[in-house]
């Protein structure tokens, strides 16, 4: 699903400066990434022999390739709150490809994505290399899906989705899709699981459109990373990680979504304002995850 709800931003050229910019950044990104999966590679056919499905070692290189790739990009990471203990997944609202950057950068994590992300230049391939869980979008699919979902949160893998289902223009959080949070509820996984609502905010550089990080409508994934990359200078990104919630005091996925939606919203900026204190956020989602039905 492709989200449609903004006027997608004017094209503009580059200019000289912003091809020699885009040149350079891409071709050490393009050294990080390969040179990281490369010693990736080289380290998984160490560590699947010897820990199957487990993965001490590799999320690590991940996130170093993932934090050099955010500096060489010029984005600063600034984080709020506490990256959970212990077995979990997490939640988050989706604004463009670079999320996958930025999650990385703090939290150890294997993303679950859709499965034309596996095809896409460069991420694909760092998604498929550090165990990135592709789904398809497809009632017969549900099944295997939700046995693939049990099996790596079963070993201690923390899952991340963006139940939004689609990346948007960073100006808003689209309503939570319910269901892929039946996946947390299976008796094998819901009386121990947590569940981490994440809420990230982008913050344009000056002189820019606050939708610049905004990745949606008919923007093709090249022209959005030569934008990225050509861009005289960037702005920050902020991630807040709210306290986990406990799936096993929540009747059913429609009630863990909208107490998970409700934690992501409770500190997002889209609309300019300063994020209130982390602390309230839980009690908050409590509340108004109880609420009433959600679509």
């Amino acid at each position: 699903m492709t989200w449609n709800g903004a006027v997608s931003p004017p094209r503009r050229g580059l200019g000289g400066a912003g091809w020699m910019r885009a040149i350079g950044r891409g071709a050490a990104i393009a050294c990080v990434t390969f040179g990281g999966l490369a010693l990736l590679a080289v380290t998984r056919l160490i560590e699947r022999p010897v820990h199957g499905l487990h993965r001490p070692w590799t999320p690590y290189l991940a996130q170093a390739v993932c934090r050099a790739a955010l500096r060489i990009l010029g984005l600063r990471l600034k984080v709020r709150g506490t990256v959970m203990a212990g077995r979990g997944a997490v939640v988050a609202n989706h604004t463009s490809w670079l999320d996958i950057y930025v999650l990385n950068a703090r939290k150890r994590i294997y993303f679950v994505a859709k499965d034309e992300v596996a095809e896409w230049p460069g991420i694909g391939l760092l998604a498929r290399a550090t165990g990135t869980v592709f789904i398809r979008r497809d009632a017969r699919e549900a099944r295997r899906q939700q046995a693939i979902f049990e099996d790596r949160l079963g070993v201690g893998h923390r899952l991340l989705f963006f139940p939004e289902g689609t990346s948007t223009d960073g100006l808003r959080v689209l309503p939570f899709k319910t269901t892929l949070f039946q996946a947390f509820l299976s008796p094998a996984l819901r009386d121990t699981l947590q569940l981490q609502p994440v809420t990230v905010n982008y913050h344009s550089p000056e002189g820019e459109r606050p939708d610049f990080y905004g990745w949606w409508g008919n923007q093709d994934f090249g022209e959005h990373l030569l934008r990225m990359l050509a861009a005289r200078r960037h702005g920050w990104v902020e991630v807040v990680y709210h306290p986990p919630l406990r799936v096993a005091d929540f009747a059913d996925r429609k009630a863990l979504a909208r107490a998970a939606e409700t934690a992501v919203r409770s500190a997002f900026t889209g609309d300019g304002r300063r994020p209130p204190e982390i602390g309230a956020s839980l009690e908050s989602a409590l509340q108004e995850g109880s609420a009433g039905p959600h679509s």
